[in-house]
């Protein structure tokens, strides 16, 4: 099918989407960016955020990962994710126990190069908090 290209969304526990798609937006460490067939190809890491695909028959699904790095090619793109969720998965005490290890982090920062690293992981799961979970 024209426009469309093989998508994988791989965690170290599994597999968890092998399609064809036709657009997938991902959470990119310089901002989200989509990948559309053809894409110039392209090495990013990933910040936790929200993964969004939408399949070759026009159906759209989300995934949350916690970082990670992307393989895009012309003919397609693989996710491998530190961690990864289907969006339904989520639950708030996930959220919550990696915001306190995340804050655990930056309390116990070994250098300031460490500490500031912590801090943008903490502010970017405080971040994902915010946009996937209803107050």
């Amino acid at each position: 099918m024209a426009g469309t290209f093989k998508f994988e969304l791989v965690s170290p526990e599994r597999l968890l989407l092998s399609a064809e798609v036709s657009e997938v937006v991902i959470p990119g460490s310089e901002g989200y960016l989509t990948v559309l067939a053809g894409h110039a190809p392209l090495m990013t890491t990933i910040i936790p955020g929200k993964v969004t695909v939408k399949t070759a028959d026009g159906k759209s699904d989300a995934y949350i990962v916690f970082g990670g790095f992307a393989d895009i090619t012309p003919e397609g793109c693989s996710l491998l994710a530190e961690s990864a969720l289907h969006i339904d998965e989520i639950k708030r005490e996930d959220i919550a126990a990696r915001i306190e290890h995340a804050r655990k982090l930056v309390d116990d920062a070994a250098s300031a190069e460490h500490r500031t690293k912590a801090e943008m992981f903490l502010h970017q799961l405080t971040t994902l908090e915010g946009a996937i979970l209803p107050a």
